[in-house]
This record gives structure tokens, sequence and C-alpha cells, in this order.
């Protein structure tokens, strides 16, 4: 796992840096979602989340929950398009997995895509992503994670 300003940044996921969210594509054809370390950092301890229901059609880049800290709340955006399969039923309850272990227990939903192929080609991966993170953080005068 690769790391910039301290923040892990999984080099083999998808990326859509400017809302910081992550995306996995799985062997049954869905896409796990789930928020950046860089994003939890930047909302601080989270305290509630409220995803949309399974079964709703979402289209990329539109809000598919709803994250709450002390000091921020903000829409997660879909990084991809198509219908919620699953939500992380755990992180009602638990919201702070989500900075715990973003990339693991911390996932916030899952989605079938519409059409991955197109889509997943505007998100970023491996250098690439982490070139963009790095300049994201550095115009955000982020000192790290």
């Amino acid at each position: 796992m690769a790391t910039v300003r301290g923040c892990d940044i999984p080099e083999a996921l998808f990326y859509d840096v400017e809302s910081n969210i992550w995306a996995r594509p799985e062997a049954d054809g869905t896409v796990t979602v789930g928020m950046t370390s860089y994003g939890c950092c930047l909302a601080g301890p989270l305290v509630a989340f409220t995803p949309r229901r399974v079964g709703k059609e979402i289209r990329r880049g539109r809000s598919c929950a709803t994250v709450e800290s002390g000091k921020w709340v903000g829409p997660i955006n879909a990084p991809v398009g198509g219908e919620i399969v699953a939500v992380n039923e755990r992180l009602l309850d638990s919201p702070g997995t989500i900075n715990r272990d973003p990339y693991a227990t911390g996932w916030l939903l899952r989605l079938r895509p519409a059409d991955w192929a197109v889509e997943s080609a505007a998100l970023l991966t491996g250098a690439a992503a982490l070139t963009e993170f790095e300049q994201r953080m550095e115009e955000d005068g982020f000192d790290g994670c």
C-alpha cells in the first residue's frame, strides 16, 4: 500500500480524487465503494452514516450516501452509476469504523454498475492516483494524515 503525506492510498483501487472516494471491482461484477483515508482525515471523526436504500439506482457523481462528523456533513458521490445492492449495515451503529479502517471493514456500499468499462475510465488508479492526490493535498495545504 502506498502512502501520500501519511495517508494510505492502495494502488490497486480506482479513485475519484475530487470526491475522495474509492471503488473496487469484485469478482461477482459488483463494485465496492468507500471513502479514502485522506477524505476521512479532512472530515474528522465520523458520527453518522446514512446510505441510500438497497435497490436505488444512482447516477455517477450523484449522492449514494451521506456522512457526518462533528464539523462537516457531506455526500458520498457514486464513482460510477448503478444500482445499490448492499450497504455496510455495521456503519449505521459504528460510523467511526470508516475512519479506523476505510479500505476494509469501513467500506460503505456495493453497486451493480450500469457500465463499469465506460465509467471507470474517468477514475484514477496506481501512480496516476498517487500523483493526483499529492497535487490535491499540496493545493489544499494539507499537512498529512
